[in-house]
């Protein structure tokens, strides 16, 4: 990974809750630390191969905060049912704790990154890169998943 996404993600991803994300599985085996890092990846080529003008920060940022739910939402006993529904307001709350106020192109990342399940979709050129990226990081985590299960 290029040196200036690693110094962009470093300050989130550092700290103990960040940490914490290593233990939730998100899709099948891949926790939703890999998964968020992934996303954020994938936005921040989408940046650089597109000489983007939106703010680089910002991207990054919604990105990698967008499944900052803190729990495993596989647990539906622990009150998680309708996750894929409530999951980006929890990430986002979360979010605002830790990592202090968002900007309105984080929240918009945040909020509506689970369109077309949520049906107000992003009011950003950001929060629709990011839409098409999580799908395309969770396409490839259950691929990834499924050759591993083949061996």
């Amino acid at each position: 990974m290029e040196n200036e996404f690693l110094e962009l993600i470093k300050p989130i991803i550092e700290t103990e809750n960040y940490q914490k994300m290593k233990n939730y599985f998100h899709h099948d085996t891949t926790s939703t630390y890999e998964h968020s890092i992934s996303v954020a990846y994938l936005c921040y080529k989408y940046h650089k191969k597109h000489n983007s003008k939106i703010d680089l920060y910002s991207l990054i940022r919604g990105a990698l905060l967008h499944d900052y739910y803190l729990y495993d939402w596989h647990h539906k006993n622990e009150g998680h049912r309708l996750h894929g529904l409530r999951h980006p307001k929890t990430s986002y709350k979360n979010a605002i704790k830790d990592y202090g106020p968002l900007n309105k192109i984080e929240k918009d990342m945040i909020l509506h990154h689970m369109f077309p399940l949520i049906i107000i979709p992003p009011f950003t050129k950001a929060g629709w890169i990011l839409v098409y990226y999580d799908k395309v990081a969770t396409y490839r985590d259950y691929k990834k998943n499924r050759k591993g299960k083949k061996k």
